[in-house]
């Protein structure tokens, strides 16, 4: 359940920092003709930073996710390793239940 949680706030930092960078890129676009000198260049820090802080949640994100899909495939090997034949009528299940649907048509 922790792993849900991480990813879900991971989630929610990254689309916190690239709607900050949208908006902040507006704001640059809006007032890049009037500015000039040292506010234009602390604006465009801004964006860079935001730009950093929302790789670094990319990131962040994308080893949560990748952590927790190795956890899941580990599991699934365990329990078909131990239940095999349960396995195959899960899979013999599905397969029946597909097979229905696409004949439906």
């Amino acid at each position: 359940m922790r792993g849900k949680a991480t990813i879900k706030d991971s989630k929610d930092t990254l689309l916190n920092d690239f709607q900050s960078l949208v908006s902040d890129t507006e704001n640059l676009l809006q007032s890049s003709a009037s500015l000039a000198g040292d506010h234009a260049e602390e604006l465009r820090e801004h964006i860079r930073t935001t730009l950093n802080r929302a790789r670094d949640s990319l990131h962040q994100a994308e080893s949560a996710l990748s952590t927790q899909s190795k956890v899941a495939v580990q599991a699934t090997e365990t329990y078909v390793q131990t239940h095999p034949w349960q396995s195959i009528g899960v899979a013999a299940a599905i397969g029946m239940l597909l097979g229905m649907l696409i004949t439906r048509r």
